[in-house]
């Protein structure tokens, strides 16, 4: 017998099984390691996917602020912001930006990339140098957007 193409399928299919869940730590971070090697085969000399966060903590240590995403060759991504409600209008996600915006440029990224919601905080992102990209209509419900944002970071020479 011969031996077996990937493309072909097994002899005996194996059996599988669904597990459908909520938050699942570890396939999460099976999943990633798994998508690193396959991204590591197609883009050669880049670096793995990094994560970015800034923490801005209150007088007392209280977490007050936080921005979290990732970096990847010349693109960041933001994942989550939020500033607790008796910080907002104090500058602390200005702040975040800059902090998150300047980390991303430091490991050679050239834009950021971000979605929110229109309840969320679209204009804020577009007051800081954001531009929609795309807009997903009636997400989460009907009346709402999933906005998609760019940013080139200042002096990379990155016309879009």
């Amino acid at each position: 017998m011969s031996p077996r193409t990937p493309s072909e399928p097994p002899a005996t299919p194996p059996s599988w099984t669904s597990t459908v869940g909520r938050t699942d730590v570890e396939l999460d971070s099976r999943l990633s390691d798994e998508l690193d090697v396959v991204n590591a085969a197609a883009t050669p000399g880049i670096d793995a996917a990094q994560e970015l966060t800034v923490r801005i903590t209150d007088g007392e240590g209280a977490l007050a602020a936080g921005i979290s995403g990732w970096t990847w060759g010349v693109a960041a991504g933001i994942a989550m912001t939020w500033v607790r409600a008796d910080a907002r209008a104090a500058g602390l996600g200005a702040r975040l930006l800059t902090d998150f915006e300047a980390e991303a440029l430091r490991r050679g990224c050239r834009h950021v990339f971000v979605t929110s919601f229109t309840f969320q905080a679209p204009a804020f992102y577009e007051r800081h140098g954001y531009v929609e990209l795309a807009r997903w209509p009636d997400v989460p419900r009907a009346g709402e957007a999933d906005v998609h944002l760019r940013k080139i970071l200042p002096g990379t020479g990155n016309s879009g």
